[in-house]
């Protein structure tokens, strides 16, 4: 059941099965819905973006529609958070929750400040709940809301195109398709270990 759960989450799986419409879909729900956390947004984009590389999807459509989600997706994390509010933070974990997800977030966030919200599309789970720790902050929208831009703007762009660049320049890059996107996840998770084993070392 586990191997099922986890081949479904792999990004040719998903590019191969729900085509551009599941991509968006991903990538909002990444973005702002509390239990997308798992999602695979960096890898997916990428992965996307070579796909566009080799003619099987529009790089413009990809591109613009990622950044698109990825604004809506925040927002409606910041909107989920002002509405809840502190009660997010007494929530019982679940398979789908744990407050240690949002706690890492709400450090980050005291951290980095406002820019946390551009900062934070780069690291996976706290890309997910700083929106929403923004909203349970009551950050001011119009504040929120640029920084949001610019981080879905640089996120989707950057992953996309980067994608979409090796998969242009490297010969038969399909066959090293998979070996790309085991890098990018485990790059993707650095800045995590980093903050992880940090945080250790001050203990």
């Amino acid at each position: 059941m586990l191997t099922y759960i986890i081949s479904l989450l792999d990004p040719m799986v998903i590019i191969q099965t729900l085509g551009l419409a599941g991509v968006f879909f991903i990538v909002f729900a990444e973005s702002g819905l509390f239990f997308g956390f798992f999602l695979p947004g960096d890898s997916l984009l990428f992965t996307a973006g070579f796909l566009a590389s080799q003619g099987y999807i529009n790089v413009n459509i990809l591109v613009w529609g990622a950044f698109l989600c990825a604004v809506l997706g925040d927002s409606f994390g910041y909107y989920f958070g002002q509405r809840i509010g502190p009660k997010i933070f007494t929530r019982e974990d679940s398979l789908l929750f744990k407050k240690s997800y949002v706690k890492k977030a709400q450090d980050f966030y005291e951290k980095h400040g406002n820019k946390t919200i551009v900062l934070a599309r780069f690291v996976p789970i706290v890309r997910t709940f700083a929106p929403i720790v923004a909203g349970v902050g009551e950050m001011k929208y119009s504040n929120f809301l640029t920084y949001n831009v610019l981080g879905a703007f640089l996120w989707s762009f950057a992953t996309v195109y980067l994608g979409n660049f090796l998969g242009s320049i490297i010969p038969n890059a399909d066959r090293y398709l998979l070996l790309i996107i085991i890098v990018i996840i485990f790059v993707s998770f650095i800045p995590i270990v980093w903050e992880i084993v940090k945080n250790k070392s001050k203990e």
